[in-house]
């Protein structure tokens, strides 16, 4: 392990040039999870030594997006940028200690390498010129880089905990840079010390990372040699998630940045931390997994080797779920900000019951509750309005005229009067139901109607009536 403690630690390592996306979120959320489970520590460290594409905003978003899932850390937040001269020092020890060697090799000189290897169809790698040459060969002040000494024979073994055993050839790893000429470290570099300093135990990564494991280790085992402490973490490579055509998830599938699905999607957090667990990961044939479970129920072993599929489908039916579960008061709240100045929260918080239950997404359950607040002449959707014919409103204006002599505006009274007067006219309630609905909503669909019908109460209700009846 990379410390010295039996405890459990793990990291969530993101770059900050881009915002908090699919894949990242997920991989976020299994290393919080398994830190919770082992009651070990789940650590941040924002990788933010790309100056040029690292941005303010985009760190904002990925604190603002683990934020929003609920996934907390117990030390402050680290910042790679800010370690630089930690990681020279590594990389100083290693070529004192000859692990590490300078390189005079010139830009040119590496590209006429690689001609040669392209030509002679070759694998494109260091081919290791100036490491067993000494730095007095070198012109006087020529520019270096340092790179490490990896092993050239035999193989290094990694007992994934979701791959398994991976196996390569180290003659495969060519003697990669450490430090580059202007002193600056490389990322191979710098993720090994930030994990070893952090104290991490396991790397809990996407699957794309595993040829970089091969690459650290050598760094890690050459550390531990000269100093001791610098045990192998162990490592969990998560397959990568895929469209539902097979391609890796890109934005065309809905790859986008978690605030995109909580600002423009209408996702909850918790239908979005549900989904995410069982990207991959499952408990039986249990869909729905409170936070609580999750944290007793997970384990890195149960995560499958295949890559799993983005289904937005399904995320929205699971996001119907918990909007379904969820407190009235706090969707009163968030449906309020969607809608506007024009919401009435103590109006919402009353129709809540009833809107919610058939809406799949935030943005759906305000859409849904739009009637409430609506200022006649009501905007009619054009299916709404192919609803409401001369004989539909004719219709209104003898229902208009039925309504206004019942004196209880209850659910029960008015469903009562309005059925009794479908069997008077011998019409199924849903003739009534369907002009009557366009005339009190503007759209085809809405609660039940005589949900609507108390909610709206009894003045404004008559007066929308009115306002598209025949009278």
């Amino acid at each position: 392990m990379a410390s010295t403690s039996d405890k459990v630690v793990t990291r969530f390592a993101p770059s900050p040039t881009g915002f908090l996306h699919i894949g990242g979120a997920r991989t976020a959320l299994f290393n919080w999870l398994f830190a919770r489970h082992h009651g070990g520590k789940a650590v941040l460290r924002i990788e933010d030594t790309d100056h040029k594409r690292s941005t303010q905003e985009a760190i904002d978003a990925i604190l603002d997006g683990l934020n929003w899932l609920g996934l907390d850390y117990d030390e402050p937040t680290v910042f790679q940028s800010q370690r630089a001269d930690r990681h020279a020092e590594i990389a100083e020890i290693l070529l004192a200690n000859g692990h590490a060697y300078r390189c005079y090799a010139t830009p040119q000189e590496l590209e006429d390498m690689r001609a040669a290897q392209r030509a002679a169809k070759q694998p494109l790698r260091y081919d290791g010129r100036w490491r067993n040459r000494d730095a007095s060969e070198a012109p006087e002040g020529a520019p270096f880089v340092i790179r490490l000494k990896t092993p050239t024979s035999g193989e290094t073994i990694i007992d994934d905990l979701v791959q398994g055993r991976v196996t390569v050839k180290n003659e495969e790893i060519d003697d990669y840079i450490l430090l580059r000429g202007d002193g600056t470290p490389t990322y191979m570099l710098a993720v090994v010390v930030d994990d070893h300093d952090m104290g991490c135990t396991h790397i809990i990564r996407g699957d794309d990372h595993l040829n970089n494991a091969f690459r650290q280790l050598p760094i890690i085992r050459a550390m531990n040699e000269i100093e001791g402490g610098w045990g192998d973490p162990t490592y969990a490579h998560i397959p990568l998630i895929h469209g539902q055509d097979g391609a890796k998830l890109s934005k065309r599938h809905g790859a986008l940045g978690v605030e995109a699905y909580r600002d423009e999607m209408g996702i909850l957090p918790e239908a979005m931390f549900n989904y995410l667990l069982r990207l991959g990961w499952g408990h039986g044939d249990r869909e729905e997994i409170t936070r609580d479970e999750a944290i007793s129920l997970f384990d890195i072993n149960d995560v499958g080797k295949g890559p799993s599929r983005f289904d937005l489908k399904k995320l929205q039916n699971i996001n119907g779920h918990y909007i379904r579960e969820a407190d009235d008061a706090r969707l009163t709240e968030l449906t309020a900000q969607i809608i506007g100045p024009a919401a009435d929260s103590a109006l919402l918080e009353v129709a809540m019951p009833v809107l919610k239950t058939r809406a799949r997404s935030m943005l759906e359950l305000a859409e849904g509750a739009a009637f409430l607040f609506a200022v006649r002449p009501l905007p009619m959707t054009e299916k709404a309005a192919s609803l409401l014919d001369d004989q539909s409103r004719q219709l209104l204006a003898s229902i208009s005229a039925r309504l206004r002599s019942e004196n209880d505006w209850t659910i029960e009274a008015l469903e009562a009067n309005l059925k009794a007067m479908a069997d008077d006219l011998e019409l199924g309630l849903g003739k009534l139901a369907q002009p009557l609905r366009a005339a009190l909503t503007g759209t085809t669909t809405s609660p039940g109607i005589f949900d609507v019908l108390v909610l709206l109460g009894r003045d404004e209700a008559l007066a929308r009536i009115d306002a598209q009846a025949r009278l």
